[in-house]
């Protein structure tokens, strides 16, 4: 069964620009943005919905059991962050924001499986709240049929920080005038404009903000975290918490220091390394095992089967490899992560189009699922994918 897609009218430059998409054109000059949306039937959105919803519940009760039989090491989490993971996973302050699941499965007559759960600095969040939903509505289509509420949930999702419960009617009554930063690594246009895009999100919940790069941004151990001499007691950095351990220890040391202190509350937080690192996959097999949402995961070589070798940590697609029944790779994209211990999961096709194209499922995830986009290219998706919008028809 083939992915059922329509064509629709692209968007123009000038408009992409206008609304802040500066990263349409990929390094090879193609549209990084499809012109064709995918089709969705209101069960199969109801089938990413639930799935998300189910995933998340069992990545929790993963969490405890890695906190509580100590197995940092397992899954690859570096020593010098383990204290924030468990500092940040005992107090309910620390609240995830949001992340997103990337799924096989599910516009092919195939059952949902996960792959992985980007969960703490995913990408692809300005794409599918704003631009998927502009393609509908400058194509004439109804820009309500999407499963597509990333926005709102993001904006309640905000105003939770300060509730910490399902309810946000309290937000104003609770809300202290807390100022909140927000921080990209300068130099990637895309970076930048996703994090100003939560600054406007969370503005409009009710916040005070500001945006600074990372290296503006100054860091006190007993004090907190200031942006030109002004105290921030929120801080979301699209800077991942494994490259804070590796390439900024000294920051990890400090911002480690501040959790501790109760001197700012990071997002998204420290425990969201362990949803992010692969080895969870593994985890998640041994407290359910063949359950229908997942796929064999092991710290070894599966026996017999064809599978993914991934690193624990990495990104768009980097050192992945697939491996034949005999263990001989038959396929590897090339990248900086085989420094990470790896994982080995159970290979499962991804839906295709009628060219041969193959398309991965991105379920946002904040509080609860929230939204749905794809991403079109080979077996193993890399920096050169597409982002692919949907209609449900």
């Amino acid at each position: 069964m083939m992915v059922s897609l329509i064509e629709t009218k692209p968007l123009t430059t000038a408009y992409l620009e206008q609304i802040g998409f500066v990263w349409h054109t990929d390094s090879d000059e193609s549209s990084y943005l499809s012109h064709q949306l995918v089709q969705v039937s209101e069960a199969e959105a109801e089938a990413y919905y639930e799935a998300g919803n189910t995933l998340y519940d069992m990545f929790v009760a993963a969490g405890d059991y890695v906190v509580e039989h100590n197995l940092f090491h397992e899954i690859g989490i570096p020593f010098n962050l383990i204290e924030q993971v468990k500092e940040s996973w005992e107090n309910d302050v620390h609240w995830h924001l949001y992340g997103r699941f990337d799924l096989a499965g599910g516009v092919d007559g195939k059952p949902i499986k996960l792959l992985e759960f980007n969960a703490d600095t995913p990408t692809a969040l300005f794409e599918t709240a704003i631009v998927q939903w502009a393609i509908l509505k400058q194509n004439g289509m109804d820009e309500s049929r999407q499963f597509n509420i990333v926005y709102d949930k993001l904006l309640e999702n905000f105003q939770r920080l300060v509730t910490l419960e399902e309810s946000v009617e309290a937000f104003e009554d609770r809300y202290e005038g807390w100022k909140f930063l927000f921080s990209a690594v300068k130099g990637s246009a895309e970076e930048e404009n996703t994090v100003r895009l939560l600054q406007h999100i969370a503005t409009e919940a009710g916040y005070e903000t500001a945006f600074a790069f990372v290296d503006e941004v100054e860091f006190d151990s007993n004090e907190g975290i200031f942006y030109e001499n002004e105290p921030y007691e929120l801080w979301f950095k699209l800077l991942p918490w494994e490259d804070i351990a590796i390439e900024a220890s000294e920051l990890g040391a400090l911002l480690g220091d501040i959790i501790a202190n109760k001197k700012a509350i990071i997002f998204n937080p420290a425990y969201t390394l362990m949803f992010q690192s692969k080895g969870m996959m593994k985890i998640l097999w041994d407290l359910y095992p063949d359950h229908p949402l997942l796929l064999e995961t092991s710290f070894t070589p599966l026996e017999g089967k064809k599978q993914v070798k991934k690193p624990m940590f990495g990104r768009e697609g980097g050192s992945v490899s697939i491996l034949d029944t005999e263990g001989n790779t038959v396929q590897l994209e090339e990248g900086d992560y085989e420094g990470f211990p790896a994982v080995y999961q159970a290979y499962v096709s991804l839906p295709s189009d009628a060219k041969g194209s193959r398309y991965q499922a991105g379920v946002f995830y904040a509080y609860e699922s929230c939204g749905l986009g794809f991403r079109k290219g080979g077996e193993i998706m890399n920096n050169m994918s597409k982002f692919v919008g949907h209609i449900v028809k």
